[in-house]
């Protein structure tokens, strides 16, 4: 015996007792303590016969009893219960356990529970075999029907073609006329066994043989007066159908299916036999065409540099292209939508639905999700597939990726907004100049110092600003290698606060600077590291000049290490953002300084960031303040450390 058992029971003891019981009876024994150890062990091993308690913790026996039928009804259930739990054993069966037995438990009774289930086991193996063998049995005499069937009907098509043959026996040449349109050899004999007449293809390929002996056509065992169909069809009155050889005119033998039909005359007897033969070569010949149209428009269907699906009624594919399976990789019955959106349903927008149901050609773009995760922008044609009545069965989709378009587009779109943008940056810079040489040069003529330095410090600052916009149209424009070398990263940060903590101090800015003496160096394009960083940092500047709220402002750089990377915390008090800002703050062109910022800054801090393989984190709320966490590595891969060459 080789049968599993699975004994369930929160007291170790009966677990115990049972399976020492259970394996002197040959049974393989599993053990669990509750149920949900219990469908664990059911799901590695599958047992046949699962003895459980009705009274546990966390899962009690008739739950566990419910799920085990619900995934595996074919696995017998015996219960085991105390004398005060009858009402359960009693429900445990309405759920189609076995049958229970009553503790303590006895031997004798533990077997005939056993036997009961291995007997509904048995009986259900024998019914399935029954059931597979008759599926079986069904199948082979359905073929045989089938084949029956289908020599019935050429017979009854032969028979029925020598009845009306009877009517045209006065007139024959008149009458094979009519098979001269017919793709086979067709010829009628008279009783003594002579050839009468014949179509024009049998003339054609094995020559004129009016007047010859039925047999002359034939090679080996046919090319006999007894032996030939036409010789059998008279001498037994019933058609025949055989495969033969017969010999063309240029002495070929070709391989055919021949069918004749007697032709009685009004009183019943033989008088004609109608002979019609089939070319197998030709048969053939067309079946490698066919092949070979197959091949070639699989090839063409595989090498398409688009999409290429077909879809059934249920919008569910039935083949697709090598480049589909590439980029999309779904199996064949899913839904097209399960690939292209990773969708359950169809879009009631699908252009394959509208097909179906206006049954044209449909167009439509649309943007779909690889199996990667990539987003692709596609161009989408539809075209109806019908079959010989005219009903459209399936539907050809072609999606050509259109994204490399789309991208310039919307590069092209990105560029005339950052004209646009940089026009007013520039106009406002330039008014700023003016104002601030107003200023010097009032300040001159008047002899004023203060407002000579005021005038300076204006004009300082639009410098400033315009050298910024400049690095930042440059580094939008072509993104360049980067050249790395090993730096400190503490005279890199006390560098980097240099550059913003005067301005910040000018305005009352207190300037924390929390540097980590052991940060030690890493490999970083410092000019372009330098500017992203001032960027953030001159962004938190802003942030607490434009708040009015608060007494005093305060701006923290800190730098530290972790395990693998550098790490820039720059915090401030200031105005924080929205959620809105967030989200938007590395689009590019995004600003939320009006005129006053070009909507490059955080743009391409980011992907400065992203370039040296680095992440950066944001954390703000409106009216506390924001933080920016950037990370970047102490050793940088080698392919971005390696040029690439255009």
């Amino acid at each position: 015996m080789d049968e599993k058992i699975l004994i369930v029971d929160d007291e170790q003891d009966i677990r115990e007792v049972l399976e020492i019981s259970l394996s002197d009876l040959g049974y393989e024994v599993y053990t669990a303590e509750n149920g949900e150890e219990a469908l664990r062990i059911i799901e590695e091993v599958t047992p046949r016969i699962v003895l459980t308690d009705i009274r546990m913790p966390i899962m009690d026996g008739i739950e566990l009893l419910r799920k085990i039928k619900q995934e595996n009804s074919e696995i017998e259930v015996i219960m085991i219960t105390g004398h005060g739990d009858m009402d359960l054993a009693i429900k445990s069966l309405k759920h189609e356990a076995t049958d229970f037995i009553t503790k303590p438990i006895k031997d004798e009774v533990l077997e005939i529970a056993l036997k009961r289930a291995k007997e509904r086991i048995f009986m259900r193996r024998q019914l399935r075999d029954y059931t597979e063998h008759l599926e079986d049995l069904v199948r082979e005499k359905s073929a045989k029907l089938v084949e029956a069937e289908r020599l019935i009907a050429v017979g009854q098509v032969v028979e029925g073609l020598s009845s009306a043959m009877r009517n045209i026996v006065e007139d024959l040449e008149s009458g094979l006329t009519y098979f001269n349109e017919m793709p086979c050899f067709i010829s009628i004999h008279n009783s003594g066994h002579k050839i009468v007449g014949t179509n024009q293809l049998y003339t054609a390929r094995l020559g004129n043989k009016i007047g010859g002996n039925s047999w002359d056509i034939y090679s080996e065992r046919a090319g006999s007066k007894e032996n030939c169909p036409v010789g059998r069809t008279l001498s037994t009155a019933q058609g025949q159908r055989r495969r033969e050889r017969v010999k063309d005119l240029n002495g070929g033998e070709l391989p055919v299916i021949v069918h004749t039909a007697p032709i009685r005359n009004r009183d019943g007897e033989v008088e004609l036999v109608l002979e019609m033969a089939a070319d197998l070569a030709e048969v053939s010949r067309l079946q490698e065409d066919l092949m070979t149209c197959q091949q070639r428009f699989q090839l063409l269907f595989e090498a398409a540099p688009c999409y290429l699906t077909v879809q059934d009624s249920n919008l569910k594919l039935v083949t697709a292209n090598k480049q589909f399976l590439e980029d999309f990789g779904k199996e064949f019955g899913s839904f097209c939508a399960q690939s292209y959106s990773h969708e359950g349903e169809p879009h009631p927008e699908c252009p394959v639905l509208k097909t179906f149901e206006e049954a044209k050609p449909q167009q439509a773009e649309t943007v779909v999700t690889s199996k990667t995760g990539e987003r692709y922008n596609v161009l989408i044609w539809t075209a109806p597939i019908k079959n010989a009545a005219g009903e459209i069965t399936h539907v050809m989709e072609m999606s050509t990726n259109i994204t490399q378009i789309r991208q310039l587009q919307d590069q092209l779109s990105s560029l005339g907004m950052l004209i646009g943008s940089i026009s007013h940056g520039i106009k406002g810079l330039l008014t700023g100049l003016d104002g601030g040489m107003y200023r010097v040069e009032s300040g001159f003529e008047k002899e004023d110092q203060e407002r000579i330095k005021e005038g300076w410090e204006i004009v300082k600052h639009m410098v400033s600003r315009i050298r910024n916009m400049s690095l930042d149209l440059l580094y939008y424009a072509k993104e360049r290698d980067l050249q790395w070398e090993r730096t400190d990263v503490l005279t890199f940060a006390h560098d980097v606060a240099l550059t913003v903590e005067p301005k910040a101090l000018g305005h009352n800015i207190e300037f924390v600077r929390d540097f980590d003496d052991a940060a030690g160096e890493f490999e970083v394009d410092a000019g372009v590291l330098s500017s992203a960083l001032t960027n953030i940092l001159e962004n938190a500047l802003e942030a607490c000049i434009e708040d009015n709220s608060k007494k005093s402002h305060q701006i923290t750089f800190r730098v530290r290490q972790d395990k693998d990377n550098i790490v820039f915390d720059v915090s401030d008090n200031g105005i924080g953002m929205d959620k809105e800002t967030r989200e938007k703050m590395f689009t590019l062109f995004y600003s939320s300084k009006g005129r006053e910022g070009t909507g490059l800054g955080l743009f391409i801090s980011n992907q400065i960031i992203e370039q040296h393989e680095g992440s950066i984190q944001v954390d703000s709320t409106p009216g506390e303040g924001s933080r920016f966490i950037v990370r970047m590595p102490k050793i940088l891969p080698e392919e971005i450390k390696t040029p690439q060459n255009d």
